[in-house]
Formats: structure tokens, C-alpha cells, sequence
């Protein structure tokens, strides 16, 4: 027998693709997608339909969220790789790829189990096509090494020595030009020549539309200039790394690791790094007495080869040098002081595994080898037991105990004798510093050109003479080595720890993550932080000499660059990448400046709502209905929605990425009750009036309108992509003027020359749901459901997602029409029927077949696939016919007629997003297209509320989809486009839903949701009438009021007795919009309540049944912990650490210490690695078809790209890194498995937050692979973490918490704990019943799983009865003759035999007494083998037996798959560019460590 190790959800595609089992719809009939598996995929046996099978694997993941794990924006900067020896070469690390994860930012629908792979062969990509240089040679020369960038300034040593270290850039002097440093990327993936259907711009957006059919041919029918149509060009970087050797000053010479991309600035970051050298900053590298120049390259500097000698040369120090020296010395003092990231400051955020696995899992690894069956304590707290009422918030943030940070210094700060004075200039003396030591000693402390050194100024006493001891050292450390032995002491060991922890740790993260919850921390005296606060770090942070930073420039410049070959467009998405996060830095610490009042405004005499600001190169409006602009669309309301509307537009032309084309960089920031819109400046626009800048759009909502040939031009190129529809308008003059985006869209060309577009709100069409128009009837699917509403603004749009998804709908049901009326025709050889049947639209829309667009891939088993199936052989029909016939033609003619299509050749969709705008009209000549154009936006409409909605609480039902929290809800409603406004819609259905108690959690995770939200919008205005210094009264106040029983809380008013006499004259400069200060103090529980079911009602159109929050947590079974992590999350505050008494009736729950900051919420834009995710594609597809071993190449291809692009954190590498852990898993390589796993989730809690359910998903996977490497203690602790945070974050009921528990029970089982492991397992078998329903398979596992354990503990009886009705679950959904019932049959029959022998001994007892003779009972403590294995199924990886026989059938099905499909290709040859699929790597015979499923040596990526 041929063992091969799959997982399950693998399994159940390759079985679809032999086995005659019905796919859900979708995946079929999209030709030019990825198919979930190429035909080399294999049948398994039936049995992976069967029990245990949960939705698991590769592409459904078990993990929370099926595939839509919704990932949100939060990113990383630092390349970084990692030295672990793995079967592919050093460095091997790896992905898991929730379809959502690569355009979360766009927040697009991703399809379970799709590969959105952007355009494909129809569109004439060239796709992957890495040679076998990308050999996998273990050496550290190997291509695979992930190669670490250099804008971070990271490396890999690749030496086999201890050298973590190595791995981390400090926090300063980032090389501003980043250059592509991968080895042998010999893949050259080519953006799409051809744009596609109404899509796919070069890596643009992720609509990969239906099958590009002839039927179309306007979707084929231009270029993309500047794309290169023709083959690939393949580039192969030469990097073969080389060892040099380092002389430093004061320690043993040592060897490091370097490659020829490097620059010499890499090295420098690796000295200040590591452990013996992290304390020089000013030094430079000579090579045989030859400095080295900064900025080269290695490859560049004559004689450097292996072995080379390199000396570190101390060099005189600047004042900037003595700076960066200081704050470099302070950086290393603090580098175990989580202060900076719960404040939220510079990047940093919170990890905790290290508390649960006690330093790094791989080390561990190798100390605790055996069996670790000492006794281990397995008692999880009082609060993780299941039924535990208790919800506490304190274990969130465990105290680390390298927390307490050993004391090097007290004081160390700029002396207040700054600057020197001339005289003393003239000697050299740079800047002065004040140090108290740890022993109370008093120092002045010269920093000069030559170093340090102790200078006798006192306090009060200026005397700049060296004293004694006289020593004068370069490094400051060496310095304060000398004066201080407990400095000596305490930073040798403190460096010591600070190398010990996981890189991933440390280094910054790209987008700032915020904390809601922090411990009291005291406040230490900082020089660098005030020095910081002070100086506004205008031009300091970035390290560019001179000025402030030109965004505008540097955002434009870096669109600009070449993006031909692989190598140009990795350094242009690594630039646009490292521009963006450095910009949505800065203009979140402008726009909270500007609240707090500390920016001038540029028109100070205005009221101080209508200001605008001008601070760093970045110009900040408030989100007010300035001049009444918004007017006509609701005001202030309109004002508010709008800047995030823009941002979406801005979102959306940036990834479609014309050439030309300019946008401004955008960020969104909500803080303290604010909207404050920051945007780069358009050169010259400030010179000149608005009026005389326009030349494309209207500044006054369509009355004046003008057009501009160029700006045409540039848009038609989005139209497609877009589906925004060319039209003409009225301007004032009746005159008509042509466009091609709304009438609000402007165009300005600056003094720079780019033609740029703003004001982006309108990209998308409106949403006729939300907007009443006088005389226009829609469609019955919106007026039963008691639309249209009207909304407070009318700029409500339809979300991209949902314009796809639509579209994709219309396609699918186009196929049909054409196909089946060309069917009738051949069939009957009549004349063509004049008229289309079902021609009519709304006898369209509920044809049962055509099943949303989006649910693609949710396995549905209905009719549905058949019948595609059948269209997609029609289309080749069509193909066919095309042209030779008239008929054909008038076929597709009436079918493009009944969707709704501009085109009556080809399908084409677009929509006018200036319909139902009030004030904008339109030409007589365009009355007939305006109809149409009307009715496809009621269409649209209609088709959210009867195809979207119901889809996504199909899914949510068949747990297709798992949101956890408010913001994964919200996730996976975008991914669907629908908008959160639809919430109360959606929870009705819910309601209204046969299968309500499956869908207990959406409901509960709705209403909550609904909650939070319309307390956000009364706590917005709220805080806009608090004055700074009541702030924290006010915000303690508020939650009081929200969630505390205590019935009547009293706002504390800010201390009288501080209160000025001068009282009457208010300061001209108040906060925007600032009224009476202490209005907000009146408010009541009962007050906000009812204002909340107000909101409720008025916004989300959905009638709450709760006056206070204790009817609400009663009402709907909601936590009032949860309700507080979501309202922090959603306003940005951050409270203490530590219990709160929600439910005292004595005292209110929070005071105003409680409070502790209140932080912005930003949005902004986050652009994508697109060639990495081409590489992930391939390597998914490889491991569909079970070429697991190319398939980890590839994908490690993937991780190095991403690492290039993104630095070392990230989201999407995060979800790089569960994947290989997941391969290495099911291959055997358990080890590092662990080590990828450990990287992700250290990554998800930096970038996500430790608490957010991707978190949760990545303890489970770690802890799985923790018990098969046999850390038993350490896989309970990661599972009690996960229940903990789990609990915390929505509850117990919850479907995931049966998976959790049934892990916990299985663990508690290996380790003999039977009592406790009955609690977990017996939860999870009531969780699953009540979600799955009594007569689920997962149920069925889930009684075997309860009755292993009561065998274990012999109470037979127990466990009879459970695995009683576990067979009856089999045999009534499986049948008698499948192998689960037969195990199932066998095991009763083993448990009835022991049953019956311990009643004879029982009864032996009995009769005998004492001296009875008992046979030995065979009590077997389990197996750690066959807890692992069950283990494995419920996470959903299946050991699949495949025997030799079985192999060849597979191969010879596949292989005539194979050729049906070469057969069908060559038919279609003559029409359309092909897609060519990555050869597999290495020689065939090495090439997977299993026997592979599937042998194909050229599986097509059509499938």
C-alpha cells in the first residue's frame, strides 16, 4: 500500500475531478479561472465524503472563516529570513492563502477555494514559468535562501552559528532606495496583455470574469499598451552568497554570511545588531585599507570575495552622528519594554506566544525530546472550563517576565547645557548628556568628535574639563561600562535576552496596530521621547537630509518606475509599498495634531469647522459640510461618508494602475469624535483658483461640467475593469460633454505636468435601495423588503464586490441564453424562434440554476453544476458557430439583449454612475441607453437582496464562512458587496431562517455588531462637545452609561478649583465645532439606550428589544466584555487592564483612571505584491494536483517575493507561513512545521492583534503541531490560550469552540486526564449538535471521540451508548457497507466484549469476595500515534490509503483527461493566447517525498 497524506479538502477536488460528484457551481463555467484542480487530480475513495471530514485543508480551511478568513489591512517593512535547515535549502518558510487575504484591501469577495488568479490564458497571461534553477541545493547558496531586503537592512547570516541576531534591522537609517534582491528568480510572470471581458487590467483587480468565449471578442480587443504580448522573458538573478570576515575593535575577529545584492549599509544594520557589536553606530568597513562606500552594492566592490577581511574603522562623530548614537544606545536599553507598543508609537505592537511556549518552540524542541510524560499540570483555569461564567480581561495581557526590565540606568537625558557654546564648539565638544547611574551617581557626560568622555558640570555649574577617571571611549556603552558596574552587568545580560527573542518580535510592523487594553505603566523618563514631542520629528524620522518630505513627489515618483521584467516591478511594488506606510504614518500624526489643536490652520479667520491645514507636506480637512458643498446630499452626514467613499475610488484606480494616470495619496483618520481627510498636495494647486484648475469633471455637482480628450483617454482604460460606461451629459449651456467616470470625478493637471484625479466618491453606481427616486418602481425582490429607504446622505453606492459579483451573475446567465438557444437550433434544425423565450429580464433573474456568483466554490451539491456543465460545453458551441452562421449572431444578439449588455456583439456590462445623481442630466439622444442603464441599477439592487444576502446566510449556515467578531461579520458581508447598512436586513433573514439555531452565532455577532455601531454614531457626535481635559471623565462616562447596571452614573466635571477666573473669555482656537463643554455630562443609561434603538431603527432598520444593557445581554445572549472590545475597537480607546464589575448595582464600572488614551482609526490604502501572489497561484495549483514538494517550492518562491515587496510582516505573508507550515505537516517535516507555524502566529498577533480570530486560528494550527513534536504541556497551554481568547471574544456557543474543544479533549485524553477531557469533548458534541444538527457526521465523531474516552476510564456503558449513536449517524447517512459504519460496527463489538469481561469480574467479586481470581483487565492508556490521528481528522488531515492499483487507474484517468483537454485546446488555439503552467521542479523521481497522487508532466493551469 501507497500511503499518501492529503488533506481533505485537496482530497474532495481531486475526487470532483474524477469522480462524478457534482462541484458547486461557479467553479466550472469561469474559463479563464483557475479550476480548483487541474484534471491531474485523483479520485480518492469515497470515504473523504465521510465522516470527519470536516471542511478542512488547504482551501476550507477548518481554520475560523472557511477560505474568506477574512484578513484585515496590517502590514509589514522588513525583509527577513530565516536560517532553519529544511529539506528546500535554508530558509524554506512558507503560506497559507486565504482567497481574501490578497485583496482584503479591496476589500473584494473572495471565493472559497478560488484562486483569483488575475486574468489567465484568454487574457494573454504569460504566466510562471520558474526553470529547475530553482534546484534545491541544502547549501546556504541556494536560490531558496529567503533572501532578506535591503530597505530594512536585515539579513541572513546563513551560518551555522547562533546568530539570531542577525536577523534584525534597528530602527534607524533605512537605505531610501530599495533594490529586488531575489536569487535565481528565474520565474517571469507577464501582467495580462489583454484586458478581459469587462476586466482584468494588467494585475489589477480581482475579477476574474466568466470564459472568455468568442461570443465576446470587445473583450479581447486591445492591448494594454506598453505590455509586452509576446512569451516571457525569463530573468535569472546570479546570487551565490560568500563568507567575509569582520575585524572589530575589542573582540574576536568572525565570519558573516553576505550576498552579492547586498549593499554595505546591510552589514552595518547586522553589526548594530548583534550582541558584541550593537553598541558602535559611527564606524565604517574598510577592505585592504580602502573604505567602502555606503551605498554599494558587494557585487560592486573590487576584490571582495569569500573570505575577505573586512575591519569595522571607528570614524569621528557629527552632531547627527552623536544623535543617532544616543537614541541607538536608548533603543537597545529599551528593547524589552513593551511601553512603545501599548502606547501605539513607532511600529510596535504586542506578542505573547512567548508567555505559552516559553521562549522559542524550536530550541524546546530540542531540550524536551521524549516523550515529556513527566507529570504535567494539564488544569486549565477556573474561567476555560466549559460552563465558566466568568469572562476575565487580566490573562489578555499576561505580565511577561522579561517585562520588568533590568535597570541599567535611571536617568539618562540631554543635559540642559545644550548647545556648547563656541569656544567649546572649537574643541570638538558636540552636545552634552546628563546620566544619574543605577548607583546614584551624578554625570555630565561631552559627547565630542573623537567620542565620549566625563566632563565636571554639575546641575548648576557649568565646567566642560574632562574629569577624572580621564577616559575617553568611542561608544557611550564602553563609557558608561566603565563608571557604572551594574550598567556593566545589566545590559551584558539584557542584550543577551534581546538576541534570544524571535525576531518577529521586534521589528516594526508596516501600519501601526493599537491596543484597547493596557496594564498601569509607569512613566519613565525618556530624553529621546521628549526630544521627539517636541521637535514634531518633522524630517528627523525619515532620515532624509534637509527638508520635510515631498509626498506627493515620492507617492508619484514611485508609480513612475519600470515595471518590463520581475526585477523592476519588485523594486516598484516595494517603493510604492514603503512610500504608502510611511505616508499613512505621517498623516495619522498630522490629522490627531490637528485635532488636538497643535496645527494652524491656513485660514484662521474661518469658523473652526471649516478649516483646513497644512502640516509635513500634507493637507488635512475636517469632515464637515464646508460651504454647503454636500447640500443637496445630506449635509454633514454626506461630508462624513464621503472621505471614505473617495478613499474606496482612490483603492480602486490604484489597483487597476493606468499609466498616467495620478491619484492623490489618501488617508481617512477618525479621532476624538472627528473625520479628518489627510491628502499629498497636487503641485500648484494652492497657487490657483479651484475654478481654473478643473479641466475634466464639475466642481459644483454637474451643473458646470467639463471634458478633456487626454483625461477620456486615461479613463476609458478603467472603464472595463471598472464597468464604469462612457456617457454624455448636460453642462449648464446644454451643451453635451462627454465622460467616463461621475460628474463629481475632477481632473486637474499639475505644475508637475501629471493629470491627476480627485474627489473619487461616486466611482461606483448608487445604491437605488437606499435612494428614493420620485416616479421610479423597483423591482418586487426591494419593495417587499420595504425598500427603497430613505438613508440620511444619498451618496450610498454599491460596493465594487457587489458590481462584480453581479455582472459575473449576468454572465453565467448569458452563457445560458446563447448556449441553450443554439442547442434548440441544432437539435431542430428549424428556423431560429424571432423572439427569445425567456428574453423578458425579470423572467431572468430567479432562473433557479444561476446561484449567486459570489458563493462560487461553497460546494453546494445542487442540480446547478450539471447544467453548467452543460452551458460550458455550449460555449465551445457558440465558439464554433461564431461568425460562420447569421443565426449565431442573432442569438447572441438577443442574448446580450435580455442581460442588459452595451455591446450586442459581445457580453459586456458597464454601468453610469451619474444615473439617479441629483442635478446632473442627460442629452435626448441617450434617453434609450438612460433607461436601460436605470433598470440594470434596479437589477443590481435586487440582485443584493435576493441573491447576495441570501447567499451569504446560506453560507453562514453551512458554515461555509465563520466569523468570529464584528469585524470578521463585517469582512465577509464586504466580500460579498454588501454594505453594512444592510446589516438589519440581513439579521431578518436570519430570523426568518429555517435552520435559526444554526445560525445562534451570526445572530448574536449581528445584533452585537448592530449595537456597537449605532452606539459609535451617537459617541461621535458626543465627543465632539468634550474639551481635551474632560476627556477621560467623558469617555468613562459613556461606557458607564453603555454597559454598567449601576443605574445612575454621575460624570465626574473636571476639578473646579482649576477652573480660571478668567473664565468668560473663551480662547478664539477651540476645538472644531465645540459648544458647551459639559453637555455631555447630563447623559443617562436609560438616555443612551433609547438613543441607541433610535439609531438602530433609523439606520440600520431593525427594531432592538432592550432598554438597558442587561435586557440587551439577556435578550440576546451577548457579553458585556465582548461589547467592550468591540465598542474600543470601533472609537479607538483604550482602557485599563483589570476587572471591571459590569453588574454592580452599587458603583459604575469604570472611573475616569480607567481610561487610559484614546487612539486614531485609520483607513487607508494598502498596495499589493502581485507578481508573489502569481507565484502562490502556481504553487497552490501544484499542490492541488499533490505535487506537494513543487508546490512548497513555489510557494516559498511566494514567501521571498513577499519579503521583497512587504519587509518581514505582514498579512499576506502571515498567511504564506500557515500554509508551509500546514505542507510541512502533511510531509512529515513536523519540525518545521512548527517553525513556519511559531512565524505566523507571532505575525498575526503583530499585525492583527493578539486577540483577533485569525490569532485564534493560528494557536490551534500551532498547537497541533506542537503535540506531534511531542511538546504536550506547551500544545495545552497554546489550545487554553485560544479558548481563553475565544471566550473573550464572542462566547461559548460558538460552532469553531466544538473543534477547540474536541482538541483540547483529545490532548487531555494522551495525557491520561479523562475527568477533564470529558468536559471539553462533551461540550464540543453539544456545540456541534446544536450547529451542525443531531444527524451530522461531525456529531457522529464527536460521540466516538467521548466514547474513546469513557472506554479509557471503563465505564463501558457510557461508551456504548455514545458510539451507539455514532453508528446510528453512519448508517443512516453513509449506509451499511461504508468503511466508517463497518469501524464504527467493529468498535461497539470491542467495547460490548469488554463490557461483558468486566462484568464477569464483577461478578467473580461478588461471589468470592477477597479471594476471588481476577484476570488482569486490559485497560490501554491511549496511544499518543492514535490521538494524533484523530487529531488530524477533526483539523481535517486525512491519511488516504491509496494502493498501487489505485495509483495507476488514477494516473491513467488523468493522463485521458489530459489529452480531451490538449484535444479541445487545439480547437481553441486559433482564437486566443494560451496560458502556459511552472514545469515541475528538480528531476520527477525526487520530486515529492510521497508517492504522488497525480503524475502529470504538464498539467495545465486551465484544468
Amino acid at each position: 500500500m501507497a500511503w499518501a497524506r492529503v488533506c481533505t479538502s485537496c482530497w474532495r477536488q481531486l475526487a470532483e475531478a474524477v469522480l462524478p460528484t457534482s462541484a458547486g457551481i461557479g467553479l466550472e463555467e469561469r474559463t479563464p479561472l483557475l479550476h480548483p484542480a487541474p484534471a491531474s487530480e485523483s479520485a480518492g475513495p469515497s470515504v473523504l465524503r465521510g465522516p470527519g471530514s470536516p471542511n478542512a485543508g488547504f482551501f476550507c480551511p477548518s481554520n475560523g472563516f472557511g477560505s474568506s478568513d477574512s484578513l484585515p489591512e496590517g502590514h509589514g517593512e522588513v525583509g527577513l529570513s530565516t536560517g532553519h535547515s529544511s529539506p528546500w535549502g535554508p530558509g524554506a518558510t512558507g503560506a497559507f492563502w486565504p482567497t481574501a487575504v490578497l485583496l482584503a484591501d479591496l476589500e473584494q469577495d473572495a471565493r472559497q477555494g478560488e484562486c483569483a488568479l488575475p486574468g489567465s490564458a484568454p487574457a494573454g497571461l504569460a504566466p510562471l514559468k520558474p526553470e529547475a534553477s530553482l534546484r534545491a541545493s541544502p547549501g546556504p547558496t541556494s536560490c531558496m535562501e529567503a533572501k532578506v531586503v535591503a530597505e530594512a537592512g536585515t539579513r541572513n547570516t546563513g551560518s551555522v552559528g547562533p546568530e539570531p541576531e542577525s536577523w534584525l534591522p534597528p530602527h534607524h537609517g533605512r537605505p531610501e532606495a530599495p533594490e529586488p534582491r531575489r536569487g535565481q528568480l528565474s520565474a517571469e510572470p507577464e501582467p495580462p496583455s489583454v484586458m478581459l471581458l469587462n476586466g482584468d487590467c494588467s494585475e489589477s483587480l480581482k475579477k476574474e470574469e466568466g470564459a472568455a468565449e468568442p461570443p465576446r471578442e470587445n473583450g479581447l480587443d486591445e492591448a494594454e499598451p506598453g505590455d509586452e504580448a509576446t512569451g516571457q522573458e525569463v530573468i535569472v538573478i546570479q546570487d551565490t552568497g560568500f563568507s567575509v570576515k569582520i575585524l572589530a575593535p575589542g573582540i574576536e575577529p568572525f565570519s558573516l554570511q553576505v550576498s552579492p545584492q547586498e549593499m554595505v549599509q546591510e552589514i552595518h544594520q547586522v553589526l548594530m545588531d548583534r550582541e558584541d557589536t550593537c553598541h558602535r553606530t559611527c564606524f565604517s568597513l574598510h577592505l585592504d585599507g580602502n573604505m567602502l562606500d555606503h551605498f554599494s552594492e558587494l557585487r560592486s566592490v573590487e576584490g571582495l570575495q569569500e573570505g575577505s577581511v573586512l575591519r569595522v574603522v571607528e570614524e569621528p562623530y557629527t552632531v547627527r552622528e552623536a544623535r543617532i548614537h544616543v537614541r541607538h544606545v536608548r533603543d537597545l536599553l529599551k528593547s524589552l519594554d513593551p511601553s512603545d507598543a501599548f502606547n501605539g508609537v513607532d511600529c510596535n505592537s504586542l506578542s505573547f506566544l512567548s508567555v505559552f511556549t516559553d521562549g522559542d518552540l524550536g530550541d524546546s524542541g530540542k531540550r524536551k525530546k521524549g516523550l515529556e510524560m513527566d507529570p504535567i499540570d494539564c488544569t486549565p483555569p477556573e474561567y476555560i472550563l466549559p460552563g465558566s461564567r466568568e469572562r476575565p480581561l487580566c490573562p489578555l495581557q499576561p505580565q511577561n517576565h522579561d517585562w520588568k526590565p533590568l535597570q541599567c540606568l535611571k536617568v539618562l537625558t540631554m543635559s540642559g547645557w545644550n548647545p556648547p557654546p563656541g569656544n567649546r564648539k572649537m574643541h570638538g565638544d558636540l552636545m552634552y548628556l546628563f546620566v544619574i547611574t543605577a548607583e546614584d551617581r551624578q554625570v555630565s557626560i561631552t559627547a565630542s568628535t573623537r567620542g565620549f568622555y566625563l566632563n565636571q558640570s554639575t546641575a548648576y555649574h557649568f565646567n566642560p574639563k574632562p574629569a577624572s577617571p580621564r577616559f575617553l571611549s568611542h561608544s557611550l556603552v564602553e563609557l558608561l561600562n566603565q563608571i557604572s558596574p551594574t550598567f556593566k552587568k545589566n545590559f551584558a545580560v539584557l542584550q543577551k535576552k534581546r538576541v534570544q527573542r524571535h525576531p518577529f518580535e521586534r521589528i516594526a510592523t508596516p501600519f501601526q496596530v493599537y491596543s484597547w487594553t493596557a496594564p498601569q505603566a509607569e512613566h519613565a523618563m525618556d530624553c529621546v521621547r521628549a526630544e521627539d514631542a517636541y521637535t514634531s520629528r518633522l524630517g528627523y524620522e525619515e532620515h532624509i537630509p534637509g527638508q520635510t518630505r515631498d509626498w506627493n513627489e515620492e507617492l508619484q515618483t514611485t508609480r513612475e518606475l519600470p515595471r518590463k521584467n520581475l526585477p523592476e516591478r519588485l523594486l516598484r511594488e516595494r517603493a510604492i509599498f514603503k512610500v504608502h506606510s510611511d505616508f499613512a504614518a505621517a498623516a495619522t500624526r498630522g490629522a490627531v495634531a490637528v485635532v488636538d489643536g497643535n496645527v494652524m490652520a491656513i485660514n484662521p479667520s474661518e469658523e473652526t469647522r471649516m478649516q483646513m491645514f497644512i502640516w509635513n507636506n500634507i493637507f488635512f480637512s475636517l469632515g464637515f459640510d464646508v460651504r454647503d458643498h454636500y447640500k443637496d446630499f445630506g449635509g454633514d452626514v454626506a461630508a462624513y461618508v464621503a472621505p471614505a467613499n473617495d478613499l474606496n475610488g482612490v483603492r480602486t484606480y490604484n489597483a487597476v494602475d493606468v499609466e498616467g494616470l495620478y491619484t492623490l495619496g489618501t488617508v481617512v483618520v477618525d479621532y476624538r469624535g472627528y473625520r479628518v481627510t489627510a491628502q499629498s498636495i497636487i503641485p500648484g494647486i494652492l497657487e490657483r483658483d479651484q475654478e481654473q484648475s478643473v479641466i475634466y469633471g464639475s466642481i459644483d455637482f454637474g451643473k458646470t461640467v467639463v471634458s478633456h480628450p487626454r483625461y477620456l483617454e486615461l479613463l476609458e482604460r478603467t472603464s472595463r475593469p471598472l464597468k464604469i460606461l462612457r456617457h454624455r451629459v448636460l453642462n449648464d449651456r446644454e451643451e453635451e460633454v462627454e465622460l467616463c467616470s461621475s460628474v463629481e470625478c475632477k481632473g486637474i493637471i499639475g505644475n508637475d505636468g501629471r493629470h491627476y484625479i480627485l474627489d473619487l466618491l461616486r466611482t461606483f453606481p448608487p445604491d437605488l435601495n437606499f435612494l428614493p427616486v420620485a416616479g421610479e418602481v423597483l423591482p418586487e425582490e426591494c419593495v417587499r423588503a420595504g425598500f427603497p429607504r430613505a438613508h440620511r446622505h444619498k451618496l450610498c453606492c454599491l460596493r465594487q464586490e457587489l458590481v462584480d459579483a453581479f455582472v459575473e451573475h449576468r454572465y453565467l446567465l448569458f452563457m445560458k441564453l446563447a448556449a441553450l438557444q443554439l442547442m434548440q437550433q441544432k437539435a431542430s434544425k428549424m428556423e431560429t424562434p424571432t423572439s427569445l423565450e425567456n428574453g423578458s429580464l425579470p423572467s431572468l433573474e430567479p432562473k433557479p440554476e444561476v446561484s449567486p456568483g459570489p458563493e462560487v466554490g461553497s460546494e453546494e451539491e445542487s442540480g446547478s453544476a450539471s447544467g453548467l456543465a452543460k452551458v460550458k460545453e455550449l460555449a465551445e458551441t457558440i465558439a464554433s458557430d461564431d461568425g460562420a452562421d447569421p443565426r449565431s449572431r442573432e442569438v447572441i444578439r438577443n442574448a446580450c439583449k435580455a442581460v442588459g449588455s452595451i455591446s450586442s456583439t459581445a457580453f459586456d456590462i458597464r454601468f453610469n454612475p451619474d444615473i439617479f445623481s441629483p442635478g446632473v442630466r442627460f442629452p435626448e439622444s441617450c434617453q434609450e441607453e438612460v433607461r436601460d442603464q436605470k433598470q440594470l441599477l434596479k437589477d443590481a439592487a435586487a440582485f443584493l437582496l435576493s441573491c447576495q444576502i441570501p447567499g451569504l446566510v446560506k453560507d453562514c449556515t453551512d458554515h461555509a464562512v465563520l466569523p468570529m467578531d464584528g469585524a470578521t461579520l463585517a469582512e465577509v458581508m464586504r466580500q460579498r458587496g454588501i454594505n453594512m447598512r444592510y446589516l438589519g436586513k440581513v439579521l431578518d433573514l436570519v430570523l426568518r431562517s429555517p435552520a435559526r439555531d444554526q445560525l445562534d452565532h451570526i445572530y448574536k455577532i449581528g445584533i452585537g455588531e448592530l449595537i456597537t455601531r449605532s452606539a459609535k454614531h451617537i459617541f461621535k457626535t458626543y465627543l465632539q462637545g468634550v474639551e481635551l481635559s474632560g476627556l477621560s471623565a467623558a469617555i468613562s462616562h459613556f461606557l458607564n452609561c453603555f454597559l454598567s447596571s449601576y443605574p445612575n452614573p454621575v460624570a465626574h466635571l473636571p476639578a473646579d478649583e482649576l477652573v480660571s477666573k478668567k473664565r468668560n473669555k473663551r480662547r478664539k482656537n477651540r476645538p472644531p465645532g465645540a459648544a458647551d463643554h459639559t453637555a455631555w455630562a447630563v447623559m443617562t443609561p436609560q438616555e443612551l439606550w433609547k438613543n441607541i434603538c433610535q439609531e438602530a431603527k433609523n439606520y440600520f432598520d431593525f427594531n432592538l428589544e432592550c432598554e438597558t444593557v442587561d435586557q440587551a445581554v439577556e435578550t440576546y445572549g451577548l457579553q458585556k466584555i465582548t461589547l467592550l472590545r468591540e465598542i474600543s475597537l470601533k472609537t479607538g480607546v483604550q482602557i485599563l487592564l483589570k476587572e471591571y464589575s459590569f453588574d454592580s448595582r452599587h458603583k459604575p464600572a469604570f472611573t475616569e483612571e480607567d481610561v487610559l488614551n484614546i487612539f486614531p482609526v485609520v483607513k487607508h490604502v494598502s498596495p499589493k505584491a502581485s507578481d508573489a501572489f502569481h507565484f502562490f497561484q502556481s504553487g497552490q495549483a501544484k499542490v492541488q494536483q499533490g505535487f506537494l514538494k513543487e508546490g512548497c517550492e513555489l510557494i516559498n518562491e511566494a514567501l521571498n517575493l513577499f519579503n521583497n515587496v512587504y519587509g518581514a510582516m505582514h498579512v499576506e505573508i502571515c498567511a504564506c507561513l500557515r500554509l508551509l507550515a500546514r505542507l510541512h505537516y502533511i510531509m512529515g517535516d513536523y519540525a518545521e512545521a512548527l517553525s513556519n507555524q511559531q512565524k505566523a502566529v507571532l505575525m498575526s498577533e503583530r499585525v492583527m492583534g493578539i486577540e483577533h480570530p485569525n490569532t485564534i486560528q493560528e494557536y490551534m494550527h500551532l498547537a497541533l503541531y506542537c503535540f506531534a513534536s511531542s511538546q504536550l504541556s506547551t500544545a495545552l497551554s497554546l489550545l487554553y490560550r485560544a479558548r481563553y481568547l475565544m471566550l473573550l471574544v464572542f462566547g461559548e456557543d460558538h460552532p469553531e469552540m466544538a473543534l477547540l474543544d474536541n482538541n483540547i479533549g483529545l490532548v487531555l485524553h494522551g495525557v491520561m486526564e479523562y475527568d477533564l477531557s470529558l468536559r471539553f469533548l462533551e461540550n464540543a458534541l453539544a456545540v456541534s449538535t446544536k450547529y451542525h444538527g443531531p444527524k451530522s457526521l461531525k456529531v457522529a465523531l464527536s460521540h466516538h471521540l467521548v466514547a474513546r474516552v469513557y472506554e479509557s476510564k471503563a465505564e463501558f456503558r457510557s461508551a456504548l451508548q455514545h458510539e451507539k449513536e455514532g453508528y446510528t449517524i453512519y448508517k443512516t447517512q453513509l449506509g451499511e457497507d461504508h468503511e466508517k459504519t463497518k469501524e464504527s460496527s467493529e468498535y461497539l463489538k470491542c467495547l460490548t466484549q469488554q463490557a461483558v469481561a468486566l462484568q464477569r469480574t464483577m461478578n467473580e467479586i461478588y461471589r468470592n469476595g477477597s479471594s476471588a481470581n481476577i484476570p488482569p483487565l486490559k485497560f490501554t492508556a491511549p496511544s499518543m500515534a492514535s490521538v494524533l490521528e484523530q487529531l488530524n481528522v477533526i483539523n481535517g488531515i486525512l491519511f488516504i490509503p491509496l494502493s498501487q492499483k489505485d495509483l495507476e487507474n488514477l494516473k491513467a484517468e488523468v493522463a485521458r483527461r489530459h489529452q480531451l483537454q490538449e484535444a479541445s485546446r487545439n480547437r481553441d488555439k486559433a482564437e486566443e493566447p494560451m496560458a502556459t503552467e511552472p514545469e515541475p521542479v528538480g528531476p520527477p523521481e525526487e520530486a515529492s517525498s510521497q508517492p504522488r497522487v497525480a503524475k502529470d508532466p504538464s498539467p495545465s493551469l486551465q484544468g
